[in-house]
């Protein structure tokens, strides 16, 4: 939008982002052993990409000529875990790779 305000603040928040993005995944592939999703920083980890892809994807939607395409991007991107939590829960063999805690909580 035009309010320089909201659009700054935007910035910031993207750059935070992008910072804890980096540092997580080097502290991540340092350490992780086996699936990083089995790791408490790996899903972190990809929350922060998802938030910053949508970030990107609605900061300047309003005066793009493709405004519609980045919307519908970002339902994509916004809806695309709890789509790939369903797969992963419906899956039988995923569910079996699953850690113990994470078999018992649902």
């Amino acid at each position: 939008s035009d309010n320089v305000f909201w659009r700054s603040l935007c910035d910031l928040h993207s750059a935070g982002c992008i910072v804890g993005t980096i540092a997580l995944a080097c502290s991540l592939f340092a350490y992780a052993q086996g699936n990083i999703l089995h790791q408490e920083e790996g899903r972190e980890l990809f929350g922060l990409v998802i938030i910053t892809i949508w970030m990107s994807l609605c900061r300047s939607s309003a005066k793009s000529p493709l405004g519609g395409v980045r919307l519908i991007a970002a339902i994509v991107v916004a809806l695309f875990p709890f789509v790939s939590w369903l797969y992963i829960y419906v899956n039988k063999e995923m569910r079996a790779s699953w850690p113990m805690h994470c078999k018992t909580v649902i």
